[in-house]
């Protein structure tokens, strides 16, 4: 049984802890920092290869996918040579953007089934809905029926040892018939099958609280997009830590929230090199946030 002194010695030491590093105790992750590729579209067409070395330099550990088709692959490489890419350049991709229109309007499998064995070629973990056709969600009902088909999509992703995710924007808050569609898909999906990926941007943008949805559905949040808000066009992002969104407060219950990624995405770019932005913004996730 452990003794009065070495008990207070021991919580001393925590205490100590937390005061130099609250952050880190709440935040650290052993993935590092990831980056959602979408942040260099106009660049990976024209060169796949060099984009991924660069973002191997800037800092990042992890990248998150988009874009894929069976007939493109990932820019013109097939999942395996992307995947070879990227372990070459000492990167993981836990997850990637599959848009699942086709099997939510229809419920063919030809496109999903590609995007599954993309996800299973390249490692991942999530088929990640970056969005949905709007016509799918004008009604109450719509939202429904949408949570149900994202069950269904969950358990064939279980089945071939995957997990499905949803990527909000700001509409998912649109009030309809005395609810939101973002609020329907925490309510009715599985929260075994079904991981969230929180996009702090357009969640502060869409006038909400990150830490009170974290409080408010513990643990839903396996990923999330790091991404800072423009000080004088809020339409427009920035580099991480210049902008007006708290990081430190949001990502300070990262535990409470359950995220394993965290991913920087940054859609705009203002007078500054894509690549020295992406690696301004790693370093301080690294340096001030602690992950």
């Amino acid at each position: 049984m452990i003794n009065r002194r070495k008990f207070l010695t021991q919580a001393g030491l925590a205490s100590a802890g937390m005061v130099l590093a609250p952050n880190l105790l709440s935040a650290k992750t052993p993935n590092g920092v990831g980056l959602q590729l979408y942040s260099l579209r106009d660049q990976l067409p024209k060169d796949v290869k060099g984009v991924i070395a660069k973002v191997a330099k800037a800092g990042y550990s992890e990248v998150e996918t988009f874009g894929y088709s069976a007939q493109n692959g990932f820019w013109g490489l097939k999942a395996k040579e992307f995947s070879a890419l990227l372990k070459a350049n000492g990167l993981k991709t836990p997850s990637g953007h599959y848009g699942l229109d086709e099997f939510f309007g229809t419920g063919k499998m030809d496109i999903f089934n590609s995007y599954i064995d993309a996800a299973l070629a390249t490692g991942q973990t999530y088929i990640v809905i970056p969005s949905l056709d709007h016509n799918f969600i004008k009604t109450a009902s719509d939202f429904n029926k949408i949570a149900d088909k994202m069950n269904k999509a969950a358990a064939i992703c279980k089945s071939h040892g995957l997990k499905l995710g949803y990527h909000n924007h700001n509409f998912e808050w649109e009030k309809v018939e005395g609810t939101t569609f973002y609020d329907t898909i925490l309510a009715k999906t599985d929260p075994s099958l079904v991981s969230m990926e929180m996009d702090i941007y357009w969640v502060v943008r869409a006038g909400h609280d990150p830490v009170k949805i974290f409080q408010q559905h513990p643990g839903r949040f396996a990923m999330v997009h790091v991404k800072d808000m423009d000080k004088g066009n809020h339409e427009l992002n920035t580099e991480i830590g210049s902008g007006t969104i708290d990081f430190k407060t949001i990502l300070g219950k990262a535990k409470l929230a359950g995220i394993k990624h965290f991913i920087v995405e940054q859609e705009n770019y203002t007078n500054i090199d894509p690549y020295k932005s992406l690696a301004q913004s790693s370093a301080y996730m690294k340096n001030s946030l602690h992950i």
